[in-house]
């Protein structure tokens, strides 16, 4: 067996480039990715259909005030212009027009309260999906993955969605009625004026899909920015106490400063886009106005219109004007919401390394014989291998104990038990079949691990010790606490077992997580056993107390034990040295002892 230091370096995950000025950016943006993100988001609005159909409708109300009221105003002036003009005609316009006032005011409610609503749903049911999806996710994701990007794209990505979802069908649902209602009403007054104003328009769609691309592609970069400043954040506060330590406030300070900065600069080119994107937009405004009105003039110097249809033709004319800025305005919240779908599939997309096979079966009553057959293993597949042709058989309730120089393999040995990684070549077994045949939620529930770095929830002590068993009861609770010699330290805390830690149990010393920790297993109860370096970090006091506890809770089950103290393996049924050369040794600590080897040099050296 080869063995070499530990895993890759940290990359980041699937992002985009920075550079949203680079044209060659841009050309990769099509409409295409923008359809298959809105493909991705539809499924998302089955459950809501109703709601959706109906919210439409509303928007479909909202919109006959405003192509009525031209009508109605061409209707009066014409009447005052032919002498027609009488009360009953006035008061039965202004009538309907309060009437419909009142449904739009009772559509535009519906649409406000639930439209929102629905669209929090949809958002609610993604980030649900993410974060399991999230869960799935092997180690070797995590180990190239920023936390704080993922935290990003949780919440600030789909908080965009959820103006997105509401806002986007009716948005376009609306202004598609207005500009072909417009269209349509406008033909029936004058044919030639109509079609020499819409003859502008694909001009105009033309400018806006070239600036939304752009602006497509920086509301991505500044998407990407906000996860890096996130992280960038993340990481200088959960290590405040280094930070502190060091008085590398300073420095936190400039680092925190240039993500600050660079995610300025991202922002600023996306406004400079979007107000270019304005801008050209409000020229074409102000050129379709002055062309109605001249156009109209003529029209009406050649008798081809009168006053009151130039009047209603310039009000409809103002209502597709507004329909267009609305989806101009309404561009910037678009791209937002397709960004923060295309991230969401950036991740969905991403298929765990490590699944359940179609044929796995449950684990069920585990003896714990595990057999390592010929395994190599690599953090890469073109890197060094970590293992190499490793042979390794380890009885049911066995205590095996691994020691050896740091970087040799040996957390890398135990992480492949539970299938945190997947061996490159070769095959584990565990109880005469191998481990990849068994579903993974099985095999791990019949794994226990304690590590060094011990991790607690932000929560009480009731509920890190809980962790370990679903539905546990508060005796099955107090038992384990006793069991990790952890009950009395509890009962003295301010609320006992209701205390809260803090975050990463902040609140607690190394010797008490470490207690905490191995109550949850004892809770879980499993036949397998990992204890990686589990009181390394401990004063002489606190390892004491933690190595009875682990005394206790490595009986009759099958232990594998990571050691630095050596001290601490003196009772294992068996001890490998492993060295980058292989398992250099194997034995009894008193056989070790006797050859006088590398484990007898380093157990005096240790011990001393």
């Amino acid at each position: 067996m080869k063995t070499e230091e530990n895993a890759p370096q940290t990359k980041e995950i699937k992002q985009p480039p920075a550079g949203a000025q680079e044209e060659a950016q841009r050309k990769k943006l099509s409409s295409g990715e923008t359809l298959q993100a809105v493909k991705r988001l539809l499924p998302y609005y089955k459950p809501y259909l109703g709601t959706m159909c109906f919210d439409l409708l509303c928007a479909a109300l909202t919109t006959v005030c405003e192509l009525v009221l031209p009508m109605m105003v061409r209707r009066i002036t014409n009447a005052a212009s032919d002498g027609s003009l009488t009360a009953n005609i006035i008061l039965t316009s202004a009538g309907i027009y309060i009437a419909l006032r009142l449904l739009d005011a009772a559509a535009s409610y519906y649409m406000n309260s639930m439209g929102h609503i629905m669209g929090a749903k949809i958002e609610t049911d993604m980030r649900r999906d993410l974060f399991a999806h999230l869960q799935k996710l092997s180690f070797s994701f995590y180990t190239d993955a920023k936390v704080g990007v993922l935290i990003s794209r949780l919440t600030g990505d789909l908080f965009d969605v959820t103006e997105f979802a509401h806002h986007c069908p009716e948005e376009f649902f609306i202004a598609g009625i207005k500009i072909v209602g417009a269209f349509v009403i406008l033909l029936g007054i004058n044919v030639p004026l109509t079609l020499l104003i819409f003859a502008m328009l694909p001009c105009m769609v033309f400018c806006m899909i070239r600036f939304n691309r752009r602006m497509k592609d920086a509301n991505k970069n500044v998407r990407k920015e906000m996860g890096e400043l996130s992280a960038a954040t993340e990481n200088s506060l959960l290590g405040i106490h280094v930070v502190k330590a060091f008085a590398g406030e300073e420095k936190e300070n400039r680092r925190f400063a240039g993500a600050n900065k660079k995610y300025y600069g991202v922002k600023a080119y996306f406004y400079r886009v979007m107000g270019a994107f304005g801008c050209v937009n409000r020229l074409f405004d102000g050129l379709m106005y002055i062309v109605t009105v001249a156009a109209g003039g003529f029209f009406m110097l050649h008798k081809a219109i009168n006053a009151a249809d130039l009047f209603a033709y310039l009000l409809y004319v103002a209502t597709l004007f507004a329909s267009i800025r609305t989806i101009v305005t309404f561009a910037e919240q678009f791209y937002r919401g397709i960004t923060g779908v295309e991230r969401f599939g950036e991740i969905l997309d991403t298929a765990p390394e490590i699944s359940d096979k179609k044929d796995a079966v449950p684990l069920t009553d585990a003896k714990g014989e595990i057999v390592f057959s010929d395994v190599t293993f690599a953090y890469e597949e073109s890197g060094p291998p970590v293992l190499t042709h490793l042979d390794l058989k380890i009885r049911a309730g066995e205590h095996l104990a691994l020691a050896g120089p740091s970087g040799v393999g040996k957390t890398t040995l135990c992480a492949l038990i539970p299938r945190f990684y997947e061996p490159t070549a070769g095959e584990i077994l565990l109880d005469g079949k191998n481990i990849a045949d068994y579903t993974l939620r099985s095999l791990r529930d019949n794994i226990g691990l304690v590590e060094q770095d011990v991790y607690l929830f932000s929560g009480t002590v009731r509920e890190n010790i809980a962790y370990g068993k679903e539905n546990a009861t508060e005796e099955e609770i107090i038992q384990a606490a006793k069991n990790a010699d952890a009950y009395d330290f509890i009962t003295a805390l301010p609320k006992g077992f209701d205390t809260y830690v803090g975050e990463r149990g902040v609140k607690l010393s190394g010797g008490q997580k470490q207690r905490i920790s191995i109550a949850r297993v004892f809770l879980k109860d499993p036949p397998v056993l990992i204890l990686d370096e589990a009181t390394s970090a401990l004063d002489n006091e606190s390892e004491r107390s933690v190595r009875l506890a682990l005394e206790r809770l490595s009986a009759g089950r099958t232990t594998l034990t990571i050691a630095h103290r050596l001290t601490t393996i003196k009772n294992a049924d068996r001890i490998l040295i492993l060295t980058e050369e292989g398992v250099s040794e194997e034995g009894t600590h008193d056989r070790l002892m006797r050859q006088n080897g590398l484990y007898a040099q380093m157990y005096r050296l240790y011990s001393t």
